[in-house]
């Protein structure tokens, strides 16, 4: 289609849904839950206490504190950065006060759940780039279930964009990443997602929506535009209503 002269030339965003998978394999920080406003305080503290003269960006969300850490604060020595990495957790994991559940995420895991009964298997879990500890500090406001085989960041070798622990969320549940879709909010967890081999789906929270689309099959503003059903034993991704 060729643009008129007053209409910019954008490509519109992929939009592969519905999509059918075994699992889903789902973020949390951004995807299930609200925590950038606490991840950005601790981070931008950290950074003024360590002089940067930087900030934490939107294309930070879904690193390794590590990575970050390695990214922003490339002089530092090995225990330094080890030092760096506990204060900066330690903030984290003392600002949850202000995290908030997003909206459509109690309701897709109580789909999610009622699917599991109903095909005899784990239908999803959590890949986080948070540490185990902070995935509880974070997870213990929302009130909902912790779910099984999750993967934190402290369980890889190379956390997101790599793949591994996309394939690893995989592989506890049994599934290949092929038949699994991603859901996360960042470029670097759908890069990690993608390169697993998993179908992604990407919620614009906390990422501008330009930034995702080269990667996902679809884009959502929440999770309150998605919904999950049952067919001939898969699980079926879909909008909301659709």
């Amino acid at each position: 289609m060729t643009a008129t002269p007053d209409t910019p030339d954008v490509p519109t965003p992929v939009d592969e849904l519905p999509l059918r998978a075994r699992a889903l394999l789902l973020d949390m920080d951004g995807t299930l839950i609200d925590s950038g406003p606490a991840v950005e305080r601790a981070w931008n503290t950290l950074l003024r206490e360590y002089d940067a003269g930087v900030e934490f960006g939107h294309d930070m969300h879904g690193k390794l504190a590590r990575q970050v850490l390695a990214e922003l604060l490339p002089e530092l020595t090995e225990e330094q950065r080890d030092q760096a990495h506990a204060r900066v957790e330690a903030l984290e994991i003392a600002d949850v006060g202000s995290i908030l559940t997003l909206p459509g995420a109690e309701r897709l895991l109580r789909e999610l759940d009622a699917a599991a009964e109903q095909l005899g298997r784990a239908t999803w879990t959590i890949v986080t780039s948070c540490t185990a500890p902070l995935f509880e500090a974070r997870w213990a406001t929302t009130g909902l279930p912790v779910p099984p085989d999750m993967v934190t960041a402290d369980q890889v070798t190379r956390g997101k964009p790599d793949p591994e622990p996309y394939r690893l969320g995989a592989q506890r549940l049994g599934a290949e990443p092929g038949a699994c879709i991603v859901v996360e909010d960042s470029v670097g967890g759908l890069r990690s997602g993608a390169d697993a081999g998993a179908r992604t789906v990407a919620v614009t929270s906390t990422t501008p929506a330009a930034d995702l689309a080269p990667i996902a099959d679809a884009l959502v503003t929440s999770l309150d535009d998605l919904e999950i059903r049952v067919s001939d034993g898969d699980l079926v991704l879909s909008r909301r209503g659709s």
